[in-house]
């Protein structure tokens, strides 16, 4: 599937949640990947944190001695606002506990690898 290219304002989207959450028994950030391909978004970025604390205040870190097993996840996908705002309702079913943000940006350059 190539996407077009853009340029100009859109809209960033975070999503802030962990790594244990799960949706229908998956990991919770490979489903979200799932449904913004499904979507048609035009990407995007998945990052695994070394360490954070949410609204319960515990302190995940990959520095104690066992691997966490619930370290920050951070989805990122910038979009026009529509579709953005077309997801949320699904969002708001599929994210149990967690951040989401929505941000203005410019984009100056969006295309595939020549």
């Amino acid at each position: 599937m190539e996407h077009e290219r853009f340029e100009g304002e859109r809209t960033l989207m975070r999503i802030h949640i962990g790594e244990s959450d799960r949706w229908q028994g998956s990991p919770l950030y490979e489903a979200l990947v799932h449904l913004f391909r499904q979507e048609g978004l035009s990407g995007v970025t998945v990052l695994r944190g070394v360490g954070g604390y949410g609204s319960a205040s515990r302190y995940h870190t990959d520095k104690i001695l066992r691997l966490s097993q619930d370290l920050p996840i951070i989805l990122e996908v910038v979009e026009c606002s529509e579709r953005i705002e077309k997801i949320l309702p699904q969002l708001d079913e599929m994210v149990g506990g967690g951040l989401v943000t929505l941000e203005k940006v410019r984009v100056i350059l969006y295309r595939p690898k020549k």
